[in-house]
C-alpha cells in the first residue's frame, strides 16, 4: 500500500514532526512509524483511524481513494 506510506510521510513532514513525536502522539512504537513510512507494514484499522483524526484527513485520502484531504 505504497500510497499510504507516501501520504503518511508527507503529512508528518508538513506537520514538522519527527517519527518519535508522531509515534508518541499516536501511541505506537517508533519502529512501526518507520515501517509505515517505508511501506514495510500497514496500519491496522484502529491506527488508520487514529492517523486520520490526528491529521484531520479522511481514511480514503490516506489510502489513496480520494484526492481530498477533507
Amino acid at each position: 500500500m505504497k500510497e499510504f506510506a507516501v501520504k503518511f510521510l508527507e503529512l508528518r513532514k508538513e506537520a514538522k514532526l519527527s517519527q518519535a513525536q508522531i509515534a508518541k502522539a499516536l501511541g505506537v512504537s517508533f519502529s512501526i512509524v518507520c515501517y509505515w513510512e517505508t511501506d514495510k507494514s500497514e496500519p491496522s484499522i484502529v491506527n488508520l483511524v487514529k492517523i486520520a483524526k490526528f491529521f484531520n484527513v479522511s481514511a480514503d485520502y490516506l489510502l489513496g481513494l480520494s484526492d481530498f484531504e477533507w
